[in-house]
């Protein structure tokens, strides 16, 4: 099955901020839908049901604690005048996220499994199937938005179906930081 590691977005208020941004901007993409919103921490591929016994208990060592993340910034990947995915970013609380994405990936690796980028903490909120018009003027007015703070206090583990209505994702593991 198709599995990744994620830190799901689950605030209302931070949920209600970037869906009126998705709103607002009227662009030719397809909006992630609300209760798909994560960091993908690592994209594992396909696995068997025996690896996915392998990677709970590797998932289920890791000891965190709960904390702080604030969402600010949009932007695109890989540019504006060819964007394929627009994302929101994060200030507060990013090095504690890039500690946890980096203590994740350091078991996994234990596995035999190797990320294929650097983590770099973004939500996707837009797919881009199409070639669209360069958003750089759109983006600029929500470059200093500030979408709200959420407490992150669990890793999932998570299955991913892909449908011709968009992905299906389902929670394989659930684990939970100290509070």
């Amino acid at each position: 099955m198709r599995t990744f590691v994620a830190i799901e977005v689950s605030d209302k208020d931070v949920l209600n901020s970037i869906h009126k941004i998705q709103a607002e901007l009227n662009i030719k993409a397809k909006p992630v839908e609300l209760h798909n919103m994560h960091f993908t921490v690592q994209f594992l591929g396909e696995v068997s049901e025996e690896m996915i016994g392998k990677i709970s208990d590797a998932l289920n060592s890791i000891e965190f604690s709960a904390f702080s993340i604030s969402f600010a910034s949009i932007g695109v990947f890989p540019k504006p005048n060819f964007p394929r995915v627009i994302w929101i970013g994060t200030n507060d609380g990013v090095n504690e996220l890039e500690k946890l994405a980096e203590m994740i990936r350091s078991k996994l690796s234990q596995l035999g499994f190797s990320p294929d980028k650097k983590f770099k903490p973004h939500v996707t909120i837009f797919r881009v199937k199409n070639k669209i018009e360069d958003l750089s003027s759109k983006l600029e007015k929500f470059s200093s938005c500030y979408f709200g703070k959420q407490t992150v206090s669990e890793i999932k583990l998570k299955k991913s179906e892909l449908t011709p209505n968009g992905p299906i994702y389902t929670d394989l593991l659930v684990v939970k930081g100290k509070q």
